[in-house]
């Protein structure tokens, strides 16, 4: 003789049983989906900050110890009283700083596909990775340096006072000092 199960007890072992398969036959991992991406190692998003010249973080040393960016400081010109020269000059660092970044960018989004195709097209070798690693090791240094070198130039536009208030009105304090430098800050 059999025994008899009660039919809503067969359905919630069938239930659990699909779901054991199932959990074997798919583990998410936090890159599922990435795979699809034309440079496995940047989405969309990133690659179109890196070609637009945005900073993506990359000054925070520069932007959170104090010294500000030229972005910003047009966006607060008002609030930081910025005098016609100030505005002027800020706006020509903005667009030098654009272009170098952009131009960066595009440097370090080729690179990475560079690095991406040696993979993709199963030519990935000890010396090919090296290369082509300490070339978008370089690119991501030198985009850096341009972003942190730019918050630099941008607080030698301003005086003491406005870099303060800049600090202030951005979240961080009112009483983080100017950076101080060799430089004078020049006077607008």
């Amino acid at each position: 003789m059999k025994p008899h199960l009660p039919p809503r007890l067969i359905a919630a072992l069938a239930l659990v049983a699909a779901g054991a398969a199932h959990a074997e036959a798919v583990v998410a991992t936090p890159y599922a989906g990435q795979q699809q991406r034309a440079i496995k190692s940047l989405s969309d998003s990133e690659v179109a900050g890196l070609l637009a010249g945005h900073g993506a973080g990359l000054a925070k040393a520069a932007e959170l110890n104090g010294y500000p960016g030229p972005l910003h400081v047009l966006e607060l010109s008002k609030e930081l009283h910025l005098s016609e020269g100030q505005a002027d000059a800020t706006r020509q660092l903005m667009d030098r700083h654009r272009r170098e970044a952009s131009r960066l960018g595009a440097a370090l989004v080729d690179a990475e596909r560079h690095l991406d195709s040696l993979f993709a097209k199963r030519e990935a070798t000890p010396d090919a990775v090296d290369k082509a690693a300490a070339r978008v090791g370089e690119l991501q240094a030198q985009l850096r340096a341009e972003h942190l070198k730019t918050h630099i130039a941008q607080t030698g536009l301003l005086d003491a006072h406005q870099v303060q208030r800049y600090s202030s009105l951005r979240g961080y304090g009112s009483s983080q000092k100017a950076p101080s430098s060799h430089h004078q800050p020049h006077q607008h």
